[in-house]
C-alpha cells in the first residue's frame, strides 16, 4: 500500500524567493503521517485519549532532491517499511503535481505511553494494521 496525500504550497511555506523553505518539507511529511493515520482509523487524539499512546519522531533523515515552489501541488506518500511493538520505521517521498520527486524521508517514530512518555506497545489493533501495510 502506497497512499498519498495532497498539499498546496503556501506563502507561510516558502522563504523571501518562493521556495519551500527546508524545515516545511518536515511539516509536509508530518501531514501526510498525520493524515494517514486518521485515514486507518486511528485518530491520534483517540490513540491518545483511549488508548493512553502517542507517537514521538526519533529520528528523520531527508534527502532534498530538487525545490519546492510557491503554489506547487504536493503529493506525499507513506508506507511503512518496518515495525517492531513500539517504533515504526517509515519511508516517504515527496512528489511535485508534475511527478517530479522532490525529497524522500526515512523517519523512526517511537510509540510513548503518553501519561509517561516511555516507550510503550502500540494497541494491537495497531499492530496489525501495521504489519498488513507493511513493506519489509
Amino acid at each position: 500500500m502506497n497512499p498519498s496525500f495532497c498539499y498546496r504550497v503556501y506563502w507561510e511555506d516558502t522563504d523571501a524567493g518562493g521556495v519551500v523553505y527546508h524545515a516545511r518539507y518536515l511539516a509536509f511529511f508530518e501531514r501526510a503521517r498525520s493524515d494517514w493515520l486518521l485515514e486507518l482509523g486511528f485518530p491520534q487524539v483517540e490513540l491518545r485519549e483511549r488508548d493512553n499512546r502517542v507517537f514521538a519522531v526519533s529520528r528523520m533523515d531527508i534527502e532534498f532532491l530538487s525545490p519546492a515552489r510557491l503554489e506547487d501541488e504536493l503529493e506525499v506518500t507513506v508506507d511503512v517499511e518496518q515495525f517492531r511493538a513500539a517504533t515504526v520505521m517509515f519511508g516517504q517521498r515527496m512528489f511535485r503535481g508534475d511527478g517530479q520527486l522532490l525529497a524522500r524521508a526515512s523517519v523512526r517514530a517511537a510509540c510513548l505511553a503518553a501519561d509517561s512518555f516511555r516507550p510503550a506497545r502500540m494497541p494491537a489493533r495497531l499492530q496489525q494494521t501495521m504489519k498488513n501495510l507493511t513493506t519489509e
